[in-house]
């Protein structure tokens, strides 16, 4: 992610003044690029965090990183609603992960390998909290989630709202709330659910 974070800490002194996206998004399109740079550090780290989920590994997140940022900054003219940024961008990310995946070069990465969970405040990080630990969260998402709703957990981990994931995945509002809160009760479902003791799961083991 070199030339992205040289351009960035280029602009480390740019005052953020309280600019909404909007307004960030409005200047970027008339050619201001301290206006991107703003954008670029205010997303840098929940993109390149929702990457390093689902690839293989971190160099493989930054370059999917960089790339994403890249397609944002030549594909920013077609942005017409600025309230909806981060949902956008978020669409550019599942795009090249996906072209990745189709492409066979990059595999998923664990969830226990991925950086750190920021706790927040919604039904599916009070879930994670109560999970005690990534390892533990990583195991509740691999058993008791399918591939779009472990897509869903994640963009709600990097703090997107029920309408930016709508944005992102290309799906409508209702679609997203009634998703999201049916993966909440089967997360909670398998949470709740006792797990064998390692000394019950050897004696299976034997007896197999």
């Amino acid at each position: 992610m070199g030339f992205l974070r040289t351009r960035l800490q280029a602009n480390e002194s740019l005052p953020d003044q309280g600019n909404s996206d909007a307004q960030l998004v409005a200047r970027a399109r008339q050619g201001d690029a301290q206006a991107f740079a703003l954008l670029y550090r205010r997303y840098l780290d929940q993109v390149y965090n929702f990457c390093a989920y689902r690839l293989e590994s971190r160099e493989a997140a930054e370059d999917a990183t960089q790339t994403i940022f890249l397609k944002a900054v030549s594909s920013l003219p077609r942005c017409r609603d600025g309230t909806v940024f981060a949902g956008w961008l978020f669409a550019i990310a599942r795009n090249v992960i996906n072209d990745q995946y189709r492409s066979r070069k990059l595999a998923t990465q664990p969830l226990e390998s991925a950086p750190d969970i920021e706790d927040r405040s919604d039904s599916p990080e009070r879930l994670a909290e109560q999970a005690e630990s990534a390892r533990e969260l990583a195991r509740l998402r691999a058993d008791c989630l399918n591939a779009s709703e472990r897509e869903l957990l994640d963009l709600r981990l990097q703090g997107l709202n029920d309408r930016e994931i709508a944005q992102a995945l290309g799906r409508n509002h209702g679609t997203i709330r009634t998703a999201q809160y049916r993966m909440v009760l089967k997360l909670r479902e398998c949470l709740d659910q006792p797990r064998p003791s390692s000394k019950a799961q050897e004696v299976t083991h034997v007896e197999g």
